[in-house]
């Protein structure tokens, strides 16, 4: 699967944690996010994401900032986007079955190194159930295009 991800100065670490699992995993990466310290403005970052997923040319997205919100706000903004923020191993399965989120927004400073890693392979490998939450999901994008208006 070819996957984005872009973080936030504050990002920094858990990034390179799951851009190390992507490629164990056998994943394409591209790595969109800063490499330091300094002070950089999450909204850039997550475009950047965002248009490759709207696009299609990445079929889902990561993005990491310190509480996962900003980066979760700043993607929603994005026709065809359905990010999430998740904060643990049930966000991250339930908003691939019932949401199809195609980008996961996490907070570098409320998860671990440890737990980040069950919680990537969890949102890559769980479906989306489709029926009835297919019927929601359209709706969202109905909503995407009047706003868009």
């Amino acid at each position: 699967m070819k996957i984005s991800i872009a973080n936030d100065h504050r990002g920094v670490e858990l990034k390179n944690r799951i851009v190390s699992l992507l490629d164990k995993m056998g994943h394409e990466v591209k790595n969109l996010g800063t490499d330091d310290n300094e002070s950089v403005d999450y909204p850039d970052f997550a475009s950047k994401v965002c248009q490759l997923v709207a696009d299609g040319s990445t079929q889902r997205g990561i993005l990491i900032c310190g509480s996962g919100i900003g980066m979760n706000i700043a993607a929603n903004k994005h026709t065809g986007v359905r990010a999430v923020r998740a904060l643990d191993e049930y966000d991250a399965e339930w908003c691939r079955r019932h949401n199809d989120a195609n980008v996961l927004c996490l907070s570098a400073d409320r998860i671990g190194l440890g737990p980040v890693d069950r919680m990537i392979e969890i949102w890559l490998s769980t479906e989306f159930e489709g029926g009835r939450h297919a019927r929601r999901v359209g709706k969202l994008g109905e909503i995407e295009h009047r706003s868009s208006c």
